[in-house]
C-alpha cells in the first residue's frame, strides 16, 4: 500500500470518519486499515493528526452481552470500594486519595 492520503483539517470528503465518529454512529473500523489521515497545523509544533477509517467497510459495534454487563459492573464496584474500610463509598474513588473522603481525611470528620 502506498502512502496515506493527507486531508486538512473539516476538509475530508465524505466517506471518512474517525473512530469516535465512526462509535457516534453505531459502528467499529472492523479489521480494516486506516485509509486517510487528517492533519490540523500548529504553530511551532507540528500537526494534530487523526487518522480517518471507511464508513463503507466499517462494521456494527458488537452488543454487549449479559458476561460483560457483569464484568463492568464488578469493575465500578470495585472502584467503589475503599481498600482501608472495604466499604461502598458511593462514588468513584479518587486515585489522589487513595481510599474513601472519611479514611482520607478522619480528623476532619470527627470535628463535624
Amino acid at each position: 500500500m502506498g502512502a496515506l492520503p493527507v486531508f486538512r483539517w473539516r476538509l475530508a470528503p465524505g466517506g471518512y470518519a474517525t473512530r469516535r465518529q465512526l462509535r457516534a454512529r453505531g459502528l467499529r473500523p472492523g479489521g480494516q486499515q486506516v485509509a486517510a489521515q487528517l492533519e490540523r497545523p500548529r504553530r511551532r509544533r507540528g500537526p494534530l493528526v487523526a487518522y480517518l477509517y471507511r464508513v463503507d467497510l466499517a462494521k456494527p459495534v458488537r452488543p454487549m452481552t449479559a458476561a460483560k454487563w457483569a464484568a463492568l459492573a464488578k469493575a465500578n464496584a470495585a472502584r467503589r470500594t475503599c481498600p482501608s474500610c472495604r466499604r461502598d463509598a458511593g462514588y468513584v474513588i479518587p486515585a489522589s486519595l487513595g481510599s474513601c473522603v472519611p479514611c482520607a481525611f478522619p480528623d476532619d470528620q470527627r470535628a463535624a
